[in-house]
């Protein structure tokens, strides 16, 4: 098996994890692969040049792509699941008391263990809360302020 052989199954590999993934991991190291597999076929006893190609172009291609694709890359995504909830308002069913590690709260009908986000805090039942973060399966929430 030649270089060339090598590089362009690198590069399918990939490209084929890629399409497989679409977390941007892999489309770097392909353009290296790709920028060496040329290489190879005008030098194909030159490894050395080859592996430092494919080094260079990966890296300057990772460092210089890849923070512009990550900016446009899946920027309307829709928040899913419990992610959704941060912002979100609810209503104090059993009164929230960190120190005790009990409280819950109603979003939508939907009922949900809580905690305050300041320690020392009990938030009673009936109070409106915030949403400001999930620990786990705990919503973390801050009394609203009228």
């Amino acid at each position: 098996m030649n270089m060339l052989e090598v590089w362009l199954i690198i590069l399918v590999a990939c490209v084929v994890v890629e399409l497989f993934t679409m977390g941007l991991t892999t489309i770097w190291f392909g353009c290296g692969a790709a920028v060496a597999a040329v290489l190879s076929i005008f030098m194909p006893q030159a490894l050395i040049p080859q592996i430092l190609a494919f080094t260079i172009v990966s890296i300057l291609v990772l460092l210089t792509v890849r923070p512009i694709a990550v900016k446009y890359f899946n920027r309307d995504r829709a928040r899913t699941n419990i992610e959704s909830m941060i912002g979100k308002q609810g209503i104090v069913i059993s009164e929230i008391d960190n120190l005790q590690g009990c409280g819950q709260i109603s979003i939508g009908g939907i009922e949900w263990s809580a905690r305050s986000v300041r320690q020392e805090q009990t938030i009673p039942v009936g109070s409106v809360v915030i949403i400001r973060a999930v620990d786990g399966v705990k919503l973390l929430v801050e009394l609203e302020q009228s």
